[in-house]
């Protein structure tokens, strides 16, 4: 069902296992990749991970950058047909947004699937919980200077389609060097 994309009662045909029991699986599937790799993949930046972030980029040239924030839409061809008016047609089929956060070493730090909806980078931004913690104020602590300025808060390299905020520096279209 992961695999393939395709409904629980599906699979029932196929091979001979009750919809409830293929259910029941996935779900204990699930829990068990959060068991085993929460601790480590899934969770916010600690103190320590914030501290190599930071280090690692000003070193690249980049001081005070958190990461590289995008948004990508993933054709879902195989949505349940009950809910498919909950996902937004993005050239020509349904789609899902998921939205990364991912460091130098491509590290995915954060990533949030979009909700049902109106489903654009904008719209996933703004229910995100990377971009709640800053506007409750719990963001890292970072402090940097560039070209004599000081900013005490970090940000992330994006692209041009998010809206000017001083969180997301937008990339240079264009370099010459």
């Amino acid at each position: 069902m992961l695999a393939y994309g395709c409904a629980a009662d599906a699979i029932d045909e196929y091979l001979r296992i009750g919809e409830t029991t293929v259910l029941e699986a996935t779900r204990r599937f699930c829990k068990m990749i959060v068991h085993s790799y929460g601790d480590e993949y899934l969770h916010e930046p600690t103190v320590s991970d914030v501290e190599l972030l930071l280090r690692k980029n000003k070193d690249r040239g980049f001081p005070g950058m958190l990461g590289s924030l995008d948004c990508m839409h993933s054709n879902w061809d195989k949505y349940p047909s009950a809910e498919s008016w909950a996902y937004t047609v993005y050239k020509g089929s349904e789609s899902i947004v998921l939205e990364a956060v991912v460091s130098y070493e491509l590290w995915f730090w954060h990533a949030f699937f979009g909700m049902p909806g109106s489903n654009n980078d904008i719209n996933v931004m703004n229910r995100s919980y990377v971009f709640r913690s800053f506007i409750n104020g719990k963001a890292p602590p970072v402090k940097f200077v560039v070209n004599g300025h000081s900013y005490d808060m970090g940000y992330y390299l994006g692209d041009g389609i998010y809206t000017e905020i001083s969180t997301i520096v937008m990339v240079i279209k264009y370099p010459d060097s």
